[in-house]
């Protein structure tokens, strides 16, 4: 039997490290910091972090908003959307995520486009 994507990402510990790194860098990326300006760094890295360990096979312990209603209203750019997924793919990369995994999360990610752009 083969390893889920969580495991492979390291499991909890792993995904909590890579959910940090990406708002880390989300908040330091120009094209969309203004998006996180008024939002708990903390609370974005545990939102991240249980999103993504319950999206790629580990426990389910995500207790955030659907995609379309976390997203509603804010109507983002394709520009932005890219920048959310060069900046997952820059952490993945700084954790030593290897190419195979760092393409699982790229298809995962993409495949929420259109629950994020302009709703």
């Amino acid at each position: 039997m083969s390893e889920s994507l969580y495991e492979r990402l390291g499991g909890t510990e792993g995904i909590t490290n890579i959910a940090n790194d990406v708002i880390d860098n989300h908040l330091a990326n120009q094209a969309i910091a203004k998006r996180f300006e008024n939002s708990a760094p903390s609370k974005l890295k545990n939102a991240a972090a249980t999103f993504f360990i319950a999206g790629t096979g580990g426990p389910d312990v995500y207790k955030g908003k659907d995609m379309l209603a976390a997203h509603k209203g804010m109507n983002i750019s394709n520009a932005e959307f890219m920048a959310v997924l060069d900046d997952a793919l820059d952490a993945l990369a700084k954790n030593n995520i290897g190419q195979r995994e760092q393409e699982e999360v790229l298809f995962v990610l993409y495949s929420m486009r259109s629950q994020v752009m302009f709703v």
